[in-house]
């Protein structure tokens, strides 16, 4: 078992120029899957969005983006990231959402998802929104 954290960027339809921006500076290796590829967007307006991204460098690096669908309110920095805490095993992510959701506001509660076997998204008692789910491999990465 395993988690790691990484800082979770938010944008309105650039995440996936960011993410070739951080990608330029820091080097490694970018992923970017679509709300198309994934979600079966069919909208061509959210078709090509990120869904899910993210920049990993052999030095340590490590970044992940997306972006925000249009009905969620963003502005730039506002919102602009999220905590997200990922892990190899279902009970070790279940533990820390069980503290981590103590006083929280759950956003979306802890459950199966597209792109994870669990995930769920809380704003804990002092105002960080994390994002925890389980790592799974994706078409596209």
């Amino acid at each position: 078992m395993s988690v790691q954290t990484t800082t979770h960027l938010n944008f309105r339809g650039r995440a996936r120029e960011a993410l070739g921006f951080y990608r330029s500076v820091f080097g490694g290796e970018q992923t970017v899957v679509t709300y198309g590829e994934l979600a079966g967007e069919t909208d061509a307006a959210r078709r090509d969005a990120v869904i899910w991204g993210q920049v990993v460098s052999p030095d340590g690096f490590r970044v992940m983006a997306y972006d925000v669908q249009p009905e969620t309110a963003w502005h730039p920095g506002e919102n602009a990231f999220y905590v997200s805490l990922r892990g190899t095993a279902p009970g070790e992510i279940e533990a820390y959402w069980a503290r981590l959701s103590e006083g929280a506001a759950v956003v979306v509660p802890l459950g199966p998802a597209v792109w994870s076997p669990l995930y769920g998204m809380l704003t804990d008692r002092f105002g960080i929104t994390w994002v925890l789910d389980v790592a799974a491999d994706h078409p596209g990465a």
